[in-house]
Order: structure tokens, then C-alpha cells, then sequence
């Protein structure tokens, strides 16, 4: 049967819309036979894929960026009715602002005519799918600081791409949130102050800032990365090492833990917001649950 390809046109500030064209051509010239469906609201590309996927296209190709592969994650997990079950085949064509999880954690080309190809190969991976509170992600989430910036960014819309996330991140750090935290995982527990709490399946999140460079999507294991500064200037001095991504990186410095787990519970004094893949989840949660459900998601990739 053909593939679905779900265009979230709003991605990269609709210039996802404005690249169709290019990718059309890109699965065409590569014999890739699909069916085109394009969101139209939120939460809409998780409920087509799960439709794409219960009748039996396959792969479902996501068209956007990291929040776009959330969604559809979500939902073709919801079509497999597990993480046991028969989840079809994830395609991505990398047309978001950032494109974290295809570009640095898949090796997936960004050109369109480079990932067209990938598809067409019809090559699979199978890589660890994560979840939080319920909801499945397959790069990242977090709770604290990095949601806190993700907020203030989406609302900046007269900067794109790299200076606006650095932008958001200097605004996030003048206003120095922080949160009382109660930790436990497989192996350690932790109790006192946080700044941010990064669980990561990919290492890299928007597009300049290596979270947690030394996850893997493909160990089996969460890599998580919690920190604190009481000060502004410390957060500050953070943001440089954040976008190094090897000796030198934030994760080495006084304050910075960061281990693998297969599961984590945290408990914290006050609500924060949190995202998964990018997207918002929620504003006010107080308890987080996290797991990984190793080579779960089947991938097509390089």
C-alpha cells in the first residue's frame, strides 16, 4: 500500500508549506508512492496518523519538525494499542525550524531529494521510544527551565531559527525560575533544588543547545541532566557551554548531574511546564513519570 505523508504546514513558521513543492518533487523523483494529508489544527497530525496507520499505510511519513514527529509518534502508538504491538513503519521528511532527532540523532540528510531517498530505500531502525505522564515522545522532554524558555520563544515572532531560541533563552534566565525537587530513579534518588530536569532520547534540542550529548536512541536507556544556579549570572555562564557539544559542554560543570535510567519519578514543590518533543504539554504539573521502552519505534533511516 502507499505511504500517508502528513504535511504540518505551520512548521518552521509555515515555511513547511512553502517547501512542499520541493518535497513532492524529492518523493516523486525517488518512486515513493504516497497519499498527501496536511494538518490543519493542533493535535491533528496525531490523530491522522493513528487513522493513516489503522488503515494500513505504511510508512506514515511525517512532513515538519521535532513536534511533528511527536505527534505522530503519538499516534501511531495509539493505533498499535501499545508499545507491544505492531507499530507501523515512521518516515520523516525534515522540514521543521530545528529538525533535532532526524539530523543529530537519526544521521537522517536534510536535503529533501537525500531524505526522499532514505524513504524510498525503505531501510528500518529501530530505536527506543520514550514516555512522560502518558504521552510518548522520541527526542526529548523536560520540565523547568528549557519548557519555560520553549513558552517564551513561541510567543517571539519577529526573529527566527537559532537567534530567537537564544533570545527566548536570555529572557528565560533573567527571570531565574527554579523548583525544590524529589528524585528517584533505577539506581539513585536525588532531593533539593533544580533549575531544569532534561530526559533525553536524542542529546540536542533547539537546534543549537546539546542537552545531553551523550544520549542515544538506540541504548535502552533514558539520559538525564539536572542542574541548578541561584543566580543569574550562573545560568548565564551555562548558555556558551550549553552549545558545546563535547569537552566543555554545561553538563561537566558544578551543579550538572547527569546519568542513564530506564525510568524516573519526579516530585516538585511547585508547578512547572513541560514539554515532549518540543510541544507543550503542560503548564502545572507538579509529578512527572518517565520510562523507556527500548526498540520500540521502527524508523526509516540512513
Amino acid at each position: 500500500m502507499a505511504a500517508k505523508v502528513i504535511l504540518n504546514p505551520y512548521s518552521n513558521r509555515w515555511n513547511a508549506r512553502a517547501r512542499w513543492p520541493q518535497a513532492e518533487s524529492a518523493l516523486r523523483t525517488a518512486g515513493v508512492d504516497f497519499d498527501l494529508e496536511i494538518s490543519d489544527r493542533p493535535g491533528d497530525i496525531a490523530l491522522r496518523a493513528e487513522r493513516a496507520a489503522r488503515e494500513g499505510f505504511s510508512p506514515v511519513i511525517a512532513a515538519g519538525g521535532d513536534g511533528t514527529l511527536g505527534e505522530a509518534v503519538n499516534g501511531l502508538l495509539k493505533a498499535a494499542g501499545s508499545p507491544d504491538g505492531k507499530v507501523t513503519p515512521l518516515g520523516i521528511l525534515p522540514l521543521g525550524t530545528a529538525n533535532d532527532f532526524a539530523e543529530h540523532a537519526l544521521g537522517l540528510p536534510l536535503d529533501l531529494e537525500a531524505a526522499a531517498q532514505v524513504i524510498a530505500t525503505g531501510r528500518l531502525r529501530a530505536v527506543d521510544l520514550g514516555t512522560v505522564n502518558g504521552r510518548y515522545f522520541i527526542n526529548n522532554t523536560a520540565l523547568g527551565l528549557e519548557p519555560y524558555i520553549t513558552i517564551i520563544q513561541s510567543k517571539i515572532g519577529w526573529l527566527k531559527g537559532v537567534p530567537r531560541y537564544l533570545l527566548a533563552a536570555m529572557r528565560g534566565m533573567l527571570d531565574r525560575p527554579g523548583w525544590n525537587a524529589e528524585m528517584e530513579w533505577d539506581g539513585g534518588q536525588y532531593s533539593g533544588p533544580v533549575s531544569l530536569v532534561y530526559i533525553g532520547n536524542g542529546g540536542r534540542s533547539g537546534g543549537v543547545f546539546y542537552m545531553a550529548p551523550g544520549a542515544d536512541p538506540a541504548d535502552g536507556r533514558l539520559t538525564i541532566v539536572h542542574g541548578y544556579r541561584a543566580t543569574r549570572r550562573g545560568m548565564f555562564q551555562m548558555l556558551p557551554l550549553a552549545m558545546k557539544p563535547g569537552p566543555g559542554n554545561y553538563t561537566q560543570s558544578p551543579g550538572v548531574t547527569e546519568f542513564d535510567c530506564q525510568w524516573l519519578k519526579v516530585r516538585l514543590d511547585h508547578p512547572s511546564p513541560a514539554h515532549a518533543d518540543g510541544d507543550i504539554f503542560t503548564t502545572s504539573a507538579t509529578e512527572f513519570e518517565y520510562k523507556i521502552y527500548p526498540a520500540r519505534m521502527p524508523v526509516l533511516g540512513p
